[in-house]
């Protein structure tokens, strides 16, 4: 029951804010409620609290003891949901694949697949010395087993 109560009320926020979109939930054994949310254009502190108060203000606290918790993916965090990728174009990613390693700059996100590019130094077809070649990798999301934004200082 307090957990239907929680995904009804998760589900009418979020519907409510079509920016934002669920990356995790759970509730403990202990009715402690764990919410990970991102959103389309990043994420505020105020979009957590929207989702906060979604939920704890129409739970009955003499009805239920609950802990809640609701926060973004965080930075380092692999990505899980199709949308986290068009929001990171122009990024550098490191993507993991069964078979490869490949980072990269995020240039496109489709419904099915994503495109890296890359500039790596080879050697020169004929004569001495090396040249600049741009590579490009088009990864179906099916074949990514885990995609990261590098972040840079």
């Amino acid at each position: 029951m307090f957990k239907t109560t929680v995904t009804d009320l998760l589900e009418a926020a979020l519907n409510d804010r079509p920016d934002l979109f669920l990356i995790d939930f759970s509730i403990q054994s202990d009715n402690h409620i764990k919410i990970i949310i991102d959103g389309d254009n990043g994420l505020l502190v105020e979009d957590c609290m929207f989702i906060s108060r979604a939920i704890e203000h129409n739970i009955d606290r003499e009805e239920y003891d609950f802990s809640l918790e609701v926060m973004s993916a965080g930075a380092t965090a692999p990505l899980v949901h199709k949308r986290q990728y068009k929001k990171n174009i122009g990024r550098t990613f490191k993507v993991k694949t069964a078979s490869d390693k490949i980072e990269g700059t995020l240039t496109k996100a489709t419904d099915d697949n994503i495109v890296l590019e890359w500039k790596v130094r080879e050697p020169k077809p004929i004569g001495k010395g090396k040249v600049t070649v741009k590579k490009e990798a088009n990864i179906a999301y099916q074949d990514i087993v885990e995609a990261k934004v590098m972040i840079k200082f």
